[in-house]
Protein backbone atom coordinates (compact mmCIF):
# COMPACT_ATOMS: atom_id res chain seq x y z
CA UNK A 1 0.00 0.00 0.00
CA UNK A 2 1.05 3.67 -0.91
CA UNK A 3 -0.48 7.21 -0.37
CA UNK A 4 -1.35 8.70 -3.61
CA UNK A 5 0.16 12.36 -3.77
CA UNK A 6 -0.96 12.99 -7.02
CA UNK A 7 -4.82 13.88 -5.65
CA UNK A 8 -6.40 15.27 -2.89
CA UNK A 9 -4.98 18.95 -0.64
CA UNK A 10 -0.87 19.58 -1.07
CA UNK A 11 -0.99 21.57 2.14
CA UNK A 12 -2.41 18.01 4.03
CA UNK A 13 0.20 15.71 2.03
CA UNK A 14 2.72 17.98 3.36
CA UNK A 15 1.38 18.20 6.42
CA UNK A 16 0.70 14.62 6.84
CA UNK A 17 4.16 13.67 5.41
CA UNK A 18 6.33 16.20 6.99
CA UNK A 19 4.96 15.49 10.84
CA UNK A 20 6.25 11.80 11.18
CA UNK A 21 9.31 12.85 9.62
CA UNK A 22 9.55 16.33 11.45
CA UNK A 23 9.50 13.97 14.89
CA UNK A 24 11.54 11.13 13.58
CA UNK A 25 14.08 13.43 13.40
CA UNK A 26 13.34 15.42 16.57
CA UNK A 27 14.39 12.31 18.11
CA UNK A 28 17.73 11.16 15.73
CA UNK A 29 18.53 14.58 16.78
CA UNK A 30 17.94 13.97 20.47
CA UNK A 31 19.63 10.72 20.01
CA UNK A 32 22.87 12.77 18.85
CA UNK A 33 22.27 15.11 21.49
CA UNK A 34 22.66 12.78 24.83
CA UNK A 35 26.05 11.22 22.92
CA UNK A 36 27.20 14.92 22.90
CA UNK A 37 25.75 14.71 27.00
CA UNK A 38 27.28 11.80 28.10
CA UNK A 39 30.21 12.90 26.30
CA UNK A 40 30.19 16.53 28.11
CA UNK A 41 30.33 14.32 31.51
CA UNK A 42 33.64 12.59 30.44
CA UNK A 43 35.87 15.94 29.31
CA UNK A 44 35.68 19.09 27.00
CA UNK A 45 38.22 16.99 25.11
CA UNK A 46 35.89 14.53 24.43
CA UNK A 47 32.77 17.05 23.42
CA UNK A 48 35.99 18.26 20.95
CA UNK A 49 36.46 14.78 19.56
CA UNK A 50 32.40 14.16 18.87
CA UNK A 51 32.50 17.63 17.13
CA UNK A 52 35.62 16.40 15.03
CA UNK A 53 33.80 13.08 14.46
CA UNK A 54 30.76 13.74 13.36
CA UNK A 55 32.32 16.21 10.77
CA UNK A 56 34.45 13.25 9.43
CA UNK A 57 31.95 10.30 9.26
CA UNK A 58 28.78 12.57 7.81
CA UNK A 59 31.59 12.88 5.31
CA UNK A 60 31.48 8.88 4.48
CA UNK A 61 27.43 9.11 5.22
CA UNK A 62 26.71 11.85 2.86
CA UNK A 63 27.24 9.51 -0.27
CA UNK A 64 24.82 7.26 1.07
CA UNK A 65 22.51 9.70 2.42
CA UNK A 66 22.65 11.41 -1.49
CA UNK A 67 21.87 8.25 -2.84
CA UNK A 68 19.03 6.70 -1.01
CA UNK A 69 17.74 10.39 -2.23
CA UNK A 70 17.84 9.41 -6.11
CA UNK A 71 16.00 6.34 -4.85
CA UNK A 72 12.88 8.17 -3.34
CA UNK A 73 12.83 9.87 -6.62
CA UNK A 74 12.99 6.80 -8.95
CA UNK A 75 10.78 4.77 -7.44
CA UNK A 76 8.34 7.84 -6.27
CA UNK A 77 7.87 8.63 -10.17
CA UNK A 78 7.53 4.87 -11.03
CA UNK A 79 4.78 4.71 -8.56
CA UNK A 80 3.14 7.87 -10.24
CA UNK A 81 3.10 6.03 -13.51
CA UNK A 82 1.04 3.62 -11.86
CA UNK A 83 3.76 1.21 -12.71
CA UNK A 84 4.37 -1.76 -9.48
CA UNK A 85 6.27 -3.73 -11.66
CA UNK A 86 8.92 -1.32 -12.18
CA UNK A 87 8.90 0.48 -9.04
CA UNK A 88 9.90 -3.28 -7.44
CA UNK A 89 12.91 -3.63 -10.17
CA UNK A 90 14.26 -0.38 -9.14
CA UNK A 91 13.90 -1.43 -5.47
CA UNK A 92 15.75 -4.67 -5.60
CA UNK A 93 18.22 -2.55 -7.66
CA UNK A 94 19.04 -0.45 -5.10
CA UNK A 95 19.06 -2.62 -2.10
CA UNK A 96 21.91 -4.37 -3.86
CA UNK A 97 23.46 -1.14 -4.52
CA UNK A 98 23.61 -0.07 -0.96
CA UNK A 99 25.38 -2.83 0.41
CA UNK A 100 27.88 -2.46 -2.12
CA UNK A 101 28.23 1.53 -1.67
CA UNK A 102 28.40 0.69 2.32
CA UNK A 103 31.51 -1.80 1.93
CA UNK A 104 32.97 0.77 -0.19
CA UNK A 105 32.26 3.89 2.05
CA UNK A 106 33.65 1.68 4.75
CA UNK A 107 37.16 0.69 3.14
CA UNK A 108 37.22 4.60 2.32
CA UNK A 109 36.53 6.16 5.28
CA UNK A 110 38.91 3.86 7.37
CA UNK A 111 42.12 4.68 4.64
CA UNK A 112 41.16 8.57 4.45
CA UNK A 113 39.93 9.43 8.19
CA UNK A 114 43.22 9.14 9.88
CA UNK A 115 44.37 12.18 7.48
CA UNK A 116 41.81 14.34 8.03
CA UNK A 117 41.86 14.06 12.01
CA UNK A 118 45.35 14.27 12.48
CA UNK A 119 45.14 17.66 9.32
CA UNK A 120 43.63 19.55 12.28
CA UNK A 121 46.92 19.46 14.31
CA UNK A 122 45.39 19.52 17.95
CA UNK A 123 46.65 16.22 19.74
CA UNK A 124 44.69 16.96 22.90
CA UNK A 125 42.28 14.60 21.90
CA UNK A 126 42.85 13.13 19.03
CA UNK A 127 43.03 9.61 20.53
CA UNK A 128 39.52 9.90 21.84
CA UNK A 129 38.27 11.02 18.17
CA UNK A 130 40.01 7.46 16.72
CA UNK A 131 38.52 5.39 19.18
CA UNK A 132 35.28 6.92 18.40
CA UNK A 133 34.93 7.35 14.58
CA UNK A 134 36.78 3.61 13.65
CA UNK A 135 34.72 2.31 15.10
CA UNK A 136 31.98 3.77 13.52
CA UNK A 137 33.28 3.37 10.25
CA UNK A 138 33.03 -0.67 10.76
CA UNK A 139 29.37 -0.39 11.10
CA UNK A 140 28.80 1.87 7.94
CA UNK A 141 26.73 -0.71 6.53
CA UNK A 142 23.93 -0.47 9.20
CA UNK A 143 23.77 3.24 8.35
CA UNK A 144 23.54 3.12 4.71
CA UNK A 145 21.07 0.44 4.74
CA UNK A 146 18.78 2.28 6.85
CA UNK A 147 19.23 5.67 4.94
CA UNK A 148 17.85 3.16 1.83
CA UNK A 149 15.15 1.15 3.21
CA UNK A 150 13.63 4.62 4.71
CA UNK A 151 13.85 5.95 1.05
CA UNK A 152 11.90 2.60 -0.54
CA UNK A 153 9.61 3.41 2.48
CA UNK A 154 9.55 6.92 2.02
CA UNK A 155 8.46 6.71 -2.11
CA UNK A 156 5.30 5.20 -1.01
CA UNK A 157 4.51 8.30 1.67
CA UNK A 158 5.58 5.73 4.61
CA UNK A 159 7.19 8.08 6.80
CA UNK A 160 5.92 7.13 10.22
CA UNK A 161 8.16 3.62 10.21
CA UNK A 162 11.24 5.82 10.82
CA UNK A 163 9.56 7.98 12.83
CA UNK A 164 8.44 5.19 15.22
CA UNK A 165 12.01 3.25 15.32
CA UNK A 166 14.02 6.58 16.06
CA UNK A 167 12.07 7.44 18.54
CA UNK A 168 13.04 3.70 20.60
CA UNK A 169 16.40 4.21 19.30
CA UNK A 170 16.86 7.86 21.02
CA UNK A 171 15.22 6.07 24.30
CA UNK A 172 17.76 2.89 24.13
CA UNK A 173 20.41 5.21 23.27
CA UNK A 174 19.68 7.05 26.39
CA UNK A 175 20.47 3.45 28.42
CA UNK A 176 23.16 2.48 26.39
CA UNK A 177 25.30 5.31 26.86
CA UNK A 178 24.70 5.16 30.78
CA UNK A 179 25.53 1.35 30.57
CA UNK A 180 28.91 1.67 28.41
CA UNK A 181 30.31 4.97 30.56
CA UNK A 182 28.84 5.29 33.64
CA UNK A 183 28.68 1.04 34.67
CA UNK A 184 31.84 -0.31 31.81
CA UNK A 185 33.51 2.84 32.02
CA UNK A 186 34.42 2.66 28.03
CA UNK A 187 34.74 6.23 27.54
CA UNK A 188 33.87 7.73 24.32
CA UNK A 189 34.15 3.99 22.63
CA UNK A 190 31.00 3.65 24.57
CA UNK A 191 28.96 6.15 22.48
CA UNK A 192 30.28 4.37 19.42
CA UNK A 193 29.74 1.08 20.48
CA UNK A 194 26.32 2.63 21.63
CA UNK A 195 25.64 4.00 18.35
CA UNK A 196 26.44 0.91 16.66
CA UNK A 197 23.89 -1.29 18.74
CA UNK A 198 21.11 1.38 17.76
CA UNK A 199 21.46 1.78 13.85
CA UNK A 200 21.67 -2.34 13.15
CA UNK A 201 18.36 -2.22 14.70
CA UNK A 202 17.37 0.98 12.85
CA UNK A 203 18.03 -0.99 9.52
CA UNK A 204 16.83 -4.28 10.23
CA UNK A 205 13.06 -2.57 11.47
CA UNK A 206 13.29 -0.61 8.49
CA UNK A 207 14.00 -3.68 5.74
CA UNK A 208 10.97 -5.46 7.58
CA UNK A 209 8.94 -2.62 7.16
CA UNK A 210 10.04 -2.82 3.50
CA UNK A 211 8.94 -6.43 2.95
CA UNK A 212 5.80 -5.28 4.09
CA UNK A 213 4.79 -2.87 0.99
CA UNK A 214 4.02 -3.53 -2.64
CA UNK A 215 7.56 -2.80 -3.43
CA UNK A 216 9.15 -5.88 -2.24
CA UNK A 217 8.69 -9.19 -4.53
CA UNK A 218 11.09 -12.10 -3.13
CA UNK A 219 15.27 -12.08 -3.95
CA UNK A 220 14.47 -14.66 -5.70
CA UNK A 221 12.75 -11.82 -8.43
CA UNK A 222 15.99 -10.15 -8.38
CA UNK A 223 17.21 -9.27 -11.90
CA UNK A 224 20.45 -7.00 -11.82
CA UNK A 225 19.98 -3.96 -14.37
CA UNK A 226 23.35 -1.96 -14.82
CA UNK A 227 20.69 1.18 -16.75
CA UNK A 228 18.86 0.93 -13.35
CA UNK A 229 22.30 1.54 -11.41
CA UNK A 230 24.01 3.86 -13.92
CA UNK A 231 20.42 6.40 -13.28
CA UNK A 232 20.93 5.57 -9.65
CA UNK A 233 23.76 6.73 -9.32
CA UNK A 234 23.70 9.56 -12.25
CA UNK A 235 20.87 11.18 -10.34
CA UNK A 236 22.31 10.17 -6.86
CA UNK A 237 26.08 12.10 -7.66
CA UNK A 238 24.35 15.86 -7.02
CA UNK A 239 22.91 15.40 -3.91
CA UNK A 240 25.45 12.96 -2.72
CA UNK A 241 28.22 15.60 -3.62
CA UNK A 242 25.91 17.80 -2.20
CA UNK A 243 25.68 16.27 1.26
CA UNK A 244 29.42 15.14 1.12
CA UNK A 245 30.32 18.93 0.92
CA UNK A 246 27.90 19.77 4.06
CA UNK A 247 30.21 17.17 5.84
CA UNK A 248 33.19 18.96 4.48
CA UNK A 249 31.81 21.75 4.90
CA UNK A 250 31.49 21.06 8.64
CA UNK A 251 35.06 20.16 8.44
CA UNK A 252 36.75 23.12 7.27
CA UNK A 253 34.98 25.29 9.70
CA UNK A 254 36.35 23.03 12.37
CA UNK A 255 39.69 23.54 10.96
CA UNK A 256 39.23 27.32 11.12
CA UNK A 257 37.74 26.92 14.52
CA UNK A 258 40.67 25.18 15.60
CA UNK A 259 42.76 27.77 16.36
CA UNK A 260 40.94 29.57 18.74
CA UNK A 261 40.82 26.10 21.20
CA UNK A 262 39.02 23.22 21.92
CA UNK A 263 36.25 25.09 23.63
CA UNK A 264 35.36 26.57 19.88
CA UNK A 265 35.70 23.23 18.56
CA UNK A 266 33.24 21.42 21.69
CA UNK A 267 30.95 24.52 20.81
CA UNK A 268 30.38 24.10 16.89
CA UNK A 269 29.96 20.74 17.99
CA UNK A 270 26.84 21.82 20.62
CA UNK A 271 25.86 24.17 18.72
CA UNK A 272 25.03 22.20 15.78
CA UNK A 273 23.25 20.02 17.46
CA UNK A 274 21.19 22.49 19.38
CA UNK A 275 20.78 23.79 15.72
CA UNK A 276 19.61 20.51 14.51
CA UNK A 277 16.61 20.57 16.94
CA UNK A 278 14.80 23.45 15.18
CA UNK A 279 15.77 22.28 11.45
CA UNK A 280 14.24 19.44 11.86
CA UNK A 281 10.73 20.43 10.46
CA UNK A 282 12.67 22.08 7.59
CA UNK A 283 13.83 18.33 6.88
CA UNK A 284 10.25 17.28 7.16
CA UNK A 285 9.58 19.78 4.88
CA UNK A 286 12.30 18.81 2.59
CA UNK A 287 11.26 15.09 2.59
CA UNK A 288 7.49 15.75 2.13
CA UNK A 289 8.24 18.11 -0.92
CA UNK A 290 10.41 15.25 -2.71
CA UNK A 291 7.89 12.83 -2.04
CA UNK A 292 5.10 14.30 -3.12
CA UNK A 293 6.97 16.43 -6.80
CA UNK A 294 8.04 13.02 -7.85
CA UNK A 295 4.83 11.26 -7.87
CA UNK A 296 3.15 14.27 -9.64
CA UNK A 297 6.03 14.15 -11.91
CA UNK A 298 5.79 10.69 -12.80
CA UNK A 299 1.94 11.27 -13.07
CA UNK A 300 2.75 14.43 -15.38
CA UNK A 301 0.51 16.54 -13.13
CA UNK A 302 2.77 19.44 -13.10
CA UNK A 303 0.35 21.71 -12.13
CA UNK A 304 0.73 20.77 -8.45
CA UNK A 305 4.74 21.41 -8.69
CA UNK A 306 4.85 25.08 -7.82
CA UNK A 307 2.24 25.22 -5.23
CA UNK A 308 4.02 22.44 -3.58
CA UNK A 309 7.16 24.58 -3.13
CA UNK A 310 5.47 28.16 -2.42
CA UNK A 311 3.41 26.31 0.64
CA UNK A 312 6.62 24.39 1.92
CA UNK A 313 8.20 27.69 1.98
CA UNK A 314 5.78 29.76 3.38
CA UNK A 315 5.57 26.97 6.11
CA UNK A 316 9.73 26.98 6.57
CA UNK A 317 9.92 30.87 7.34
CA UNK A 318 7.51 30.09 9.72
CA UNK A 319 9.07 28.18 11.73
CA UNK A 320 12.49 29.73 10.84
CA UNK A 321 11.08 32.56 12.49
CA UNK A 322 10.51 30.80 16.06
CA UNK A 323 13.77 29.42 16.22
CA UNK A 324 15.22 32.60 15.96
CA UNK A 325 13.61 33.93 18.85
CA UNK A 326 14.43 30.69 20.42
CA UNK A 327 18.09 31.19 19.71
CA UNK A 328 17.98 34.61 20.67
CA UNK A 329 16.29 34.07 24.33
CA UNK A 330 17.52 31.16 25.16
CA UNK A 331 20.90 30.23 23.91
CA UNK A 332 23.07 30.09 27.09
CA UNK A 333 20.42 28.51 29.40
CA UNK A 334 20.31 25.92 25.88
CA UNK A 335 23.86 25.34 25.66
CA UNK A 336 24.47 24.95 29.60
CA UNK A 337 21.96 21.58 29.03
CA UNK A 338 25.33 19.93 27.34
CA UNK A 339 28.15 22.02 29.10
CA UNK A 340 29.00 22.99 32.60
CA UNK A 341 32.32 24.57 30.57
CA UNK A 342 31.25 28.21 30.78
CA UNK A 343 33.75 29.24 28.08
CA UNK A 344 32.02 26.63 25.85
CA UNK A 345 28.99 27.95 26.78
CA UNK A 346 29.99 31.39 25.95
CA UNK A 347 30.89 30.52 22.51
CA UNK A 348 27.97 27.90 21.90
CA UNK A 349 25.51 31.07 22.27
CA UNK A 350 27.74 33.10 20.14
CA UNK A 351 26.99 30.88 17.06
CA UNK A 352 23.68 29.79 17.58
CA UNK A 353 22.79 33.62 18.09
CA UNK A 354 24.57 34.26 14.67
CA UNK A 355 23.69 30.90 12.72
CA UNK A 356 20.18 31.64 13.34
CA UNK A 357 19.82 34.00 11.15
CA UNK A 358 20.61 31.50 8.13
CA UNK A 359 18.00 29.97 8.47
CA UNK A 360 15.86 31.14 6.14
CA UNK A 361 18.52 30.49 3.44
CA UNK A 362 18.63 27.08 4.94
CA UNK A 363 14.25 26.54 3.44
CA UNK A 364 14.92 28.22 0.32
CA UNK A 365 18.08 25.41 -0.01
CA UNK A 366 16.26 22.62 1.63
CA UNK A 367 13.20 22.87 -0.44
CA UNK A 368 14.24 23.60 -4.03
CA UNK A 369 17.25 20.88 -3.83
CA UNK A 370 13.80 18.89 -2.89
CA UNK A 371 11.95 20.14 -5.86
CA UNK A 372 14.68 20.15 -8.48
CA UNK A 373 15.23 16.34 -7.49
CA UNK A 374 11.45 15.57 -7.77
CA UNK A 375 11.44 16.71 -11.28
CA UNK A 376 15.29 14.76 -12.17
CA UNK A 377 16.96 17.82 -13.06
CA UNK A 378 19.40 17.67 -9.67
CA UNK A 379 22.47 18.57 -11.78
CA UNK A 380 22.90 21.86 -10.39
CA UNK A 381 22.94 20.80 -6.94
CA UNK A 382 26.93 20.03 -7.48
CA UNK A 383 28.21 23.31 -8.23
CA UNK A 384 25.69 25.35 -5.85
CA UNK A 385 27.40 22.59 -2.69
CA UNK A 386 30.83 23.20 -4.10
CA UNK A 387 30.77 26.83 -3.58
CA UNK A 388 28.91 26.71 -0.60
CA UNK A 389 30.99 23.89 1.36
CA UNK A 390 34.10 24.30 0.05
CA UNK A 391 35.30 27.40 -2.26
CA UNK A 392 33.65 30.25 -0.54
CA UNK A 393 34.52 28.96 3.19
CA UNK A 394 37.79 28.54 2.39
CA UNK A 395 38.57 31.71 1.04
CA UNK A 396 36.45 33.91 3.35
CA UNK A 397 37.54 32.43 6.51
CA UNK A 398 41.81 32.29 4.95
CA UNK A 399 41.07 35.99 4.44
CA UNK A 400 39.48 36.72 7.59
CA UNK A 401 42.37 34.85 9.46
CA UNK A 402 44.84 36.69 7.69
CA UNK A 403 43.44 40.15 8.75
CA UNK A 404 42.98 38.56 12.44
CA UNK A 405 39.24 38.98 12.84
CA UNK A 406 37.58 36.73 15.40
CA UNK A 407 35.51 33.81 15.54
CA UNK A 408 32.19 35.93 15.48
CA UNK A 409 33.51 37.07 11.63
CA UNK A 410 33.61 33.65 11.05
CA UNK A 411 29.93 32.79 11.68
CA UNK A 412 28.77 35.89 10.06
CA UNK A 413 30.54 35.27 7.03
CA UNK A 414 28.96 31.88 7.11
CA UNK A 415 25.58 33.27 6.97
CA UNK A 416 26.82 35.70 4.29
CA UNK A 417 27.19 32.28 2.34
CA UNK A 418 24.06 30.91 3.08
CA UNK A 419 21.87 33.60 2.18
CA UNK A 420 23.88 33.83 -1.21
CA UNK A 421 23.88 30.28 -2.12
CA UNK A 422 20.03 30.46 -1.17
CA UNK A 423 19.61 33.19 -3.70
CA UNK A 424 21.09 31.44 -6.45
CA UNK A 425 19.00 28.29 -5.85
CA UNK A 426 15.97 30.13 -5.74
CA UNK A 427 16.89 31.76 -9.47
CA UNK A 428 17.84 29.05 -11.23
CA UNK A 429 14.91 26.51 -9.14
CA UNK A 430 12.18 29.77 -10.14
CA UNK A 431 13.53 29.32 -14.02
CA UNK A 432 12.69 25.53 -13.84
CA UNK A 433 8.96 25.78 -12.37
CA UNK A 434 8.54 28.46 -15.29
CA UNK A 435 8.68 25.05 -17.68
CA UNK A 436 5.45 23.74 -16.31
Amino acid sequence: MHIDLTQGLIKDHIVKLAMPAVIGYFFHTMFNVTDTFFAGMISTQALAALSLSASVFFMVLAIGIGMSEAVTSMVGNALGEKDIAKAQHIAQNSIAFALLLSLLLSVLGLLGVPFLVEALGDPSYMAETHAYIDLILYGAVFFIGAFFFNALLNATGDMRSFRDILIVTAFLNILLDYLFIEQYNMGVRGIGVATVIAEAITMSYLFYKVRKTKLWSGSKAFEYDSAVIKTMFVQGFPPSINMFMMAFGMYIITYFAAPFGKEAVAAFGIGMRIEQLFLMPVVGLNIAVLAIISQNNGAKSYERITPTVRLAVRYGWMISTMGVIAFFLFAEELALLLTSDLEVVSHTALYLKVSSIASYGFVVIFIYIAMLQGIARPAVIFPISVFRQVIAPVILFSILAMLGYGIFAMWIGLDAIIFSSALFIWWYGEKKLKAF
